[in-house]
């Protein structure tokens, strides 16, 4: 009798756990294609929202208007400048093609002390020697490495357009996000289903981490990028949008920026009086450093985990998902070894052992 009542209701349960199943898997299907920005809005939102609760209470209350505000200025402040970038980029790589194709591309010969750098210095001096008296001559010799590079500029820049575009849209979600009534209470209902009591330290873990991230990394790269950029410009370094550009892909990977600042110094003290050139690689030098500076103070402030977990976080993030793996890193690394000390101080010890 127990085992007729029984399967039937085994049946019901897995048909009904199948269906959710099925619901889920294919709504998540549908969210898909837009993970990434959705991501980016979530993001956003948590970064702007101590800002937004501020700006709601000057204002008496009334979300909907900060919110449009905040979205308005970092479409000011960012989207604007970043496409004005974009387009002086594209622009130098425009000329860079012509001025090649028509065979007035000039490249200084390399300083001899350049042969005197470790490991790589025999090969680049021979290299841009080449290049300085037979520039077509070396592209020929060279050609696979060179449609290798050139191929992946031209998908890193596919990518910058896309991303700012991605942008845009992740700051509407964010700005509709911050204006809806509730929303950060209702994240902290899905943190604490999930992690039951520990819910809401899961919650400030996320919140307090996304704000490193964007403070401590982006931010620190885009001041880094910034200061170095406009030394460029002032310098007239020629095609400084792109080396502005490299120089703030380096410092989001971590990389220090003097890849490009000694290259750009170099042909410094080739084309301007030594005065100047000590003058304007002391400042590059300086802006390229920076970073020494603003990571430590921005990127763990207020962390509930240690720096360099954030750290690892945010560069094996990038090289696992991209540039959204700077924030899902950061937080899955932060998340997981909150996790491991909860486990490590749980259960018996030296001090309490098994009796």
């Amino acid at each position: 009798m127990n085992e007729t009542n029984t399967n039937p209701n085994i049946y019901d349960t897995s048909i009904r756990l199948l269906f959710l199943a099925l619901i889920i898997g294919w709504c998540l299907m549908i969210l898909l294609p837009f993970t990434s920005i959705i991501l980016w809005g979530f993001i956003l939102g948590i970064a702007f929202m101590p800002l937004h609760n501020r700006m709601a209470k000057i204002m008496g209350g009334r979300p909907k208007l900060a919110s449009f505000i905040i979205v308005l200025a970092c479409l000011a402040v960012f989207i604007v400048p970043a496409w004005l970038f974009l387009d002086s980029l594209l622009d130098n790589a425009k000329e860079l093609r012509t001025r090649f194709l028509a065979g007035s591309l000039n490249i200084p010969p390399p300083p001899a002390s350049v042969k005197d750098w470790p490991v790589i210095g025999e090969k680049i001096h021979g290299i841009w020697s080449l290049a300085s008296t037979d520039l077509e001559q070396t592209v020929i010799k060279y050609k696979s490495e060179v449609v290798g590079i050139g191929g992946k500029i031209a998908k890193g820049l596919l990518s910058v357009g896309g991303g700012i575009l991605q942008l845009f849209v992740a700051l509407i979600i964010a700005g509709v996000l911050l204006s809806i009534p509730g929303t950060s209470e209702s994240t902290r209902k899905v943190a604490r289903k999930l992690a039951e009591g520990r819910g809401d330290e899961f919650a400030d873990i996320i919140k307090i981490t996304v704000g490193n991230v964007v403070k401590g990394v982006l931010g620190v790269a885009f001041i880094q990028a910034a200061l170095v950029g406009i030394g460029f410009f002032l310098a007239q370094v020629p095609y400084p949008g792109i080396w502005t550009l490299l120089v703030f892909l380096l410092a989001v990977l971590q990389i220090p920026p003097l890849l490009v600042v000694a290259p750009v110094a170099v042909y410094l003290f080739s084309e301007r009086s030594t005065g100047a050139a000590i003058g304007w690689t002391v400042y590059l030098l300086l802006g390229g450093f920076s970073d020494n500076i603003l990571k430590p103070v921005l990127l763990g402030k207020g962390a509930p985990v240690p720096m360099l977990v954030i750290f690892l976080g945010v560069i094996g993030g990038f090289m696992l998902s991209g540039f959204i793996g700077l924030f899902t890193g950061a937080i899955m690394m932060s998340i997981g070894y909150k996790l491991f000390v909860a486990w490590i101080n749980t259960g018996p010890t030296a001090e309490n052992p098994v009796e």
